[in-house]
Order: C-alpha cells, then structure tokens, then sequence
C-alpha cells in the first residue's frame, strides 16, 4: 500500500506518473480515499487491506421524478456525488454547471451517473427539485437529484463521502453543509478521487479519470 502524507496538496490529485524500468512512464490506477484527510492510498487487490476500503453503505433518497434512489440504483456503475441546495446563489450555480458538464460528456454512457444530494431537503421537495432539474437541463435517470430525510442526508455526507466546510475532517453534529467537493465512487461505490466542483480545471481532471475508472476490471 502506497500512502502519501496528510499534508499534501494533492487533495483530489488521483494520478501519479512514475518511471517505469527502462524509463518510460507508468500510469499508476486511481487511488482510494479510506480517510477523512483525503489522504490517497494505493492498495493492491492481494493487499490484507483490500477488503476493508472504505464504501458508501446503503441509502434511500428520493428523486425529482418522486423515485426511490438506493445504493442498488448505482449498482455496478461509476458515479459522482455533490452536495448543494436550490436556493443557493453562491457555489451551487457554478457547481450545478459544472456537473452539467459531466454530464454531457458522458450523456450515452449508461455507466455513469451523477448523484446531487440537497442539504435542504425540508426546502427542496420533490417538485422543486423537479422544477430545478428542468431550469438546468437535468437528465431524468442519468442525473438525480436527491432529497430526504436531513439526518441521513448529513450523516452520509459528512460520515461517509468526508464533506464538509472544512478540508480534512468532517463536521459533527448539525453544521450547516456547505461544500464544493465533487466526489468520484467507483462500481463498488470506493472513493476514488475529490474535486472542486467550482473550477471548470477540475472538470477536465475529473472527467480523464472516470475514463481511467472506465477501464478497471475489479
């Protein structure tokens, strides 16, 4: 297992180019991100540790379209995740065009799927994520938005995908969720890699490394 220091200023940098023995560069695969420091750990599949990465556990959330989105709705596909709310007129705008951006470049790829989560959720009622997605050109099936129960929607977000304001470590108790975090799972919903969904830099990393995800096996 290869483990960088928790002070790097990678936090999302998912690929090293390393020289191979007779000099040419090898592209090591994406990291996993087991901690709440974003620290990238490379495990080899016949590591002890292999078994232990961390995954999202299940959830239930509902969709704009008033479907109920689980972890079996992104079984065996490579999703993004985000954090945002409708009425937010800070980050949220700048993140929601961004993921729209993603979403285009992978718009026929049945393999991927975009999950944006609402901190909200007592505001975001189904038909005002419904009304958002059409502002913003969300595709149903493709692009959930999701809204629930706010204690779920903060203990997963802040336990489980490690966001919150504060680069590092997530929040407890009921802080209020502001994030910029894009956060890339693989099929087996792994945290493969953290990106600031702000900068339009990120989207052109973060779409080169779903590619890369693209082509595992496991």
């Amino acid at each position: 297992m290869i483990q960088l220091p928790r002070n790097s200023t990678f936090v999302g940098m998912v690929i090293l180019t390393v020289l191979a023995c007779k000099g040419k560069p090898k592209t090591l695969p994406l990291p996993f991100i087991n901690k709440p420091d974003f620290t990238p750990e490379w495990i080899e599949p016949s590591s002890a540790g292999y078994r232990n990465i961390h995954t999202i556990p299940a959830f239930s959330f509902t969709n704009q379209d008033g479907q109920t989105i689980t972890e079996k709705t992104v079984e065996g596909k490579i999703y993004v995740a985000d954090f945002i709310f409708t009425r937010c007129g800070s980050i949220c705008p700048k993140m929601t065009g961004n993921m729209g951006k993603i979403q285009a470049a992978f718009k026929n790829d049945k393999d991927i799927m975009l999950l944006s989560h609402s901190v909200t959720p007592e505001m975001d009622s189904v038909p005002v994520l419904k009304k958002y997605a059409e502002a913003k050109g969300v595709i149903s099936g493709k692009w959930q938005l999701l809204t629930g129960n706010k204690e779920a929607i903060y203990t997963l977000a802040k336990k489980q995908y490690f966001a919150g304001d504060t680069i590092g470590y997530y929040q407890t108790g009921n802080e209020f969720l502001h994030t910029e975090n894009f956060i890339l799972l693989d099929r087996h919903r792994r945290i493969r890699g953290v990106y600031n969904g702000t900068l339009l830099v990120e989207m052109d990393r973060l779409i080169e490394d779903i590619n890369v995800l693209k082509k595992e096996d496991d």
